[in-house]
């Protein structure tokens, strides 16, 4: 959690001096839900981020070097510049390069959990959304199709208050997302998505269930976003103090530190060191991206299409003999002598 939130710092940091390409999208508030969650996971199973998952790629094995990259677009970033942000996926790793549609990765994991299941494979598969793409078809189609399949599958619900600026009370009469599990016929829990704890607590019951036959999970992450959708979006449609209020009150860094304090007594140094290591790491991966280069602008048209084979010739420009000739050719013939009894 500390290592996503000091990248995301580093970000806005590089996002203000303009060398950060297309927006930037914190997590500040909610590092339990990705971190706590892909713990859950083994080295096996497949997660699919979000835009406020960094976390969660972080426990997959991402770098921090990676993700500068990528969000500065260099040429040898994983996806070489042509996408941004943490738009990325690694199938050994275990972690799938997000579409950024809402809702539209609940389907796609619902395709990738049902080739889990019809090869037999000990394996589970994980799905993010934010409650805004609780409103969408493709949640819906989704998670309806992996149900009905019983595949090896948990969704979650991040229940951060506002999809983009429309508070969850304008966009689903349920009181809780979870109640909607009921109508897919799936078990249903809900977390306090602010304790780290809580979250890994709840998403293993659900990946056990899954790996063992049970089908579907939803879970509801119940937490908070601190900072915009993006961060060119000032909040104005919060209300006064509610930001400030979940800082003082319930940072899930901030309870962590807390917990490993009073419970396993770690001392406030050995705390310290881990902050200090996590701020050396992001300081030289940062030496690293900003020595990386742009990319080539012709390397913009490698991999879009498939290289085609290559015709000798464009037989259309040589007439109808042309047209018999390359016939002839595609039909494994040899070409047509009157003297003789046939091809040859």
């Amino acid at each position: 959690m500390r290592l996503t939130r000091t990248l995301e710092e580093r970000l806005v940091a590089l996002y203000r001096q303009t060398k950060v390409v297309g927006g930037l999208f914190r997590s500040l508030g909610q590092e339990a839900d990705a971190v706590g969650s892909a713990f859950a996971l083994e080295r096996r199973d497949i997660l699919s981020p979000l835009i406020r998952n960094l976390g969660s790629m972080l426990v997959k094995g991402a770098t921090p070097v990676e993700i500068l990259k990528q969000y500065m677009a260099r040429g040898d970033s994983p996806t070489r510049g042509r996408e941004l942000n943490i738009h990325f996926g690694d199938l050994e790793r275990g972690f799938i390069g997000q579409i950024s549609p809402l809702g539209d990765m609940v389907p796609v994991m619902a395709g990738v959990t049902l080739s889990f299941k019809m090869r037999g494979e000990d394996r589970v598969g994980l799905v993010y959304v934010g409650d805004g793409a609780t409103s969408t078809g493709a949640f819906h189609e989704g998670i309806n199709f992996a149900a009905v399949q019983r595949c090896p599958l948990v969704v979650i619900v991040e229940n951060n208050g506002y999809a983009y600026s429309t508070p969850t009370s304008r966009q689903s009469a349920a009181k809780v997302f979870v109640d909607k599990a009921v109508g897919y016929g799936v078990p249903g829990e809900q977390a306090d998505g602010n304790d780290v704890l809580a979250v890994y607590d709840v998403t293993k019951r659900a990946v056990d269930r899954a790996r063992s036959g049970g089908g579907v999970t939803l879970l509801e992450l119940m937490t908070y976003r601190r900072k915009g959708h993006a961060e060119h979006d000032n909040q104005s449609y919060v209300p006064p103090g509610e930001i400030e209020r979940w800082e003082r009150e319930n940072d899930p860094v901030t309870r962590y530190t807390a917990r490993l304090r009073d419970e396993p007594g770690f001392s406030v140094s050995e705390l310290e060191a881990i902050d200090e290591r996590v701020r050396r790491e992001v300081d030289d991966a940062t030496d690293v991206a900003e020595r990386s280069g742009v990319p080539e602008a012709l390397s913009a048209l490698e991999g879009v299409y498939a290289d085609p084979p290559r015709a000798d010739r464009l037989w259309f420009r040589d007439g109808a003999e042309g047209v018999v000739e390359s016939h002839e050719r595609a039909q494994g013939w040899g070409t047509f002598d009157d003297s003789a009894s046939g091809p040859h």
